[in-house]
């Protein structure tokens, strides 16, 4: 298999310096070897440092050699042996030394963190909230729907301040696709937040599922674990929208080429945001909308059924009365929403521990939930009847049944109500007032 990338500089500069004689080949016997090379013989870091150190802990390897500057996410795997040195020539003296430089823990800074954007901020919207707060606690998908300047884009940013943070194998999970991706800078601590992309909606098929030469993860990949937002989610062409009904099913993507195929995980919560209308102002009691049945129509059949079928819950965000803006700010702040979510999913954690790959309520098999997850004969009796009603398909039922269970595992309920059925149902129709 053909290799490529400037992470084979410097085991080819060693492999060359063998050839020649200038070293001993038992020196680097057994070593997994990784690094770029500067002009100046400095050694500069790479991608995928974490997928690597993670093989090099599999055994069969005296020791993975790295860059510095990688360092930080390669201890992440402490069973892995790790070397490293700042240029060529400290790594080749040590060498011929006999002895292997050993990889200091680096002074690290953190990332930048979204702590200041708070639920606080946002005036009223409680329908909005509320529904942002069942998406965190079960990690369902959700659609905001509401006219320009309404709130939206401000209440999604503010959704990764109220998830739990990443345990150990999900910080692993992510720090190895972001490796991968390039988008690790060197010298920075991994993050326990979950990553939130954001991506334009001008996006291609290539940057939203991956591709491209390598190829290369994709944004539904960068948000694993995390949240993808969908900023003027039907400004995007339908076929590219369509692409993630299998990543949001199956938690991973499949990129084949000719010589190769790749799998990435995909295992992102999805939240859109949309106008009602081409113009944005069907919801806007002050202005009139100047669109079309056929316009409405069309913009609205840019989200295929099979996808929306995947949104698990539709939100209105309405225009707020600039006269509220100016008054005294009681809204609750996103570290009490927190405190509620994260007991909402130390619920499921204990109740899915026998099903492997099951975390949360989105993730739970629709027959397993109907058999243990507490849902009654009532409750699933307000489901059946609104089914016909709403034209629930089978993903659609099970779903509603989802979100019911979130719901009651936010109310610190063992049993789901029918009136926790009954508020998950209205959230299944678009634009949810």
């Amino acid at each position: 298999m053909r290799k490529d990338g400037t992470a084979f500089d410097l085991p080819i500069a060693l492999g060359l310096l063998v050839a020649t004689g200038q070293l001993d080949a038992s020196a680097v016997d057994g070593l997994l070897v990784a690094g770029e090379l500067g002009l100046d013989g400095s050694i500069r870091p790479i991608r995928g440092a974490l997928p690597l150190a993670r093989s090099a802990a599999r055994g069969g390897i005296r020791a993975l050699v790295i860059p510095e500057g990688n360092t930080a996410e390669a201890m992440l795997v402490t069973s892995a042996r790790l070397s490293s040195a700042p240029v060529l020539r400290g790594l080749v003296d040590a060498l011929r030394a006999g002895a292997l430089p050993i990889a200091l823990v680096p002074a690290t800074r953190c990332e930048a963190s979204d702590d200041a954007l708070d639920f606080a901020d946002v005036i009223g919207q409680p329908v909005a909230k509320r529904t942002l707060e069942i998406a965190a606690a079960g990690r369902h998908n959700v659609l905001l729907v509401g006219p320009p300047g309404a709130g939206k884009t401000m209440l999604a940013r503010r959704l990764p301040g109220i998830l739990p943070a990443l345990d150990e194998s999900e910080l692993l999970e992510v720090v190895a696709v972001h490796s991968v991706g390039g988008l690790l800078p060197p010298g920075t601590a991994p993050s326990r937040t979950p990553p939130f992309r954001a991506p334009h909606h001008t996006i291609s098929m290539a940057g939203l599922i991956g591709g491209g030469p390598g190829p290369r993860p994709g944004e539904v990949s960068l948000a694993h674990r995390g949240v993808l937002f969908l900023d003027e989610m039907l400004e995007l062409p339908r076929h590219v929208l369509d692409a993630m009904r299998q990543p949001l099913e199956d938690g991973r993507v499949v990129i084949a080429r000719a010589a190769q195929a790749v799998a990435y995980p995909a295992r992102f919560q999805l939240v859109g945001a949309c106008n009602p209308c081409p113009c944005g102002k069907a919801d806007d009691s002050s202005t009139a909308c100047s669109c079309s049945a056929a316009d409405v129509e069309r913009y609205n059949a840019r989200l295929s059924g099979p996808l929306a079928d995947r949104i698990d819950l539709h939100a209105h965000v309405g225009a707020v009365a600039l006269s509220a803006l100016g008054g005294l700010n009681r809204e609750e702040r996103s570290e009490a929403v927190r405190a509620r979510v994260e007991a909402a999913r130390e619920c499921q954690r204990e109740r899915y521990a026998s099903l492997a790959g099951t975390r949360s309520n989105a993730d739970v098999p629709g027959r397993w939930l109907l058999a243990h997850g507490g849902i009654g004969a009532s409750a699933r009796l307000v489901v059946e009847q609104a089914a016909d009603r709403l034209r629930l398909s089978a993903r659609g039922y099970h779903r509603a049944l989802r979100v019911a269970r979130t719901i009651a595992d936010l109310d610190g309920v063992a049993d789901v109500s029918d009136a926790a059925v009954a508020e998950a149902l209205g959230y299944r129709g678009r634009g949810t007032a």
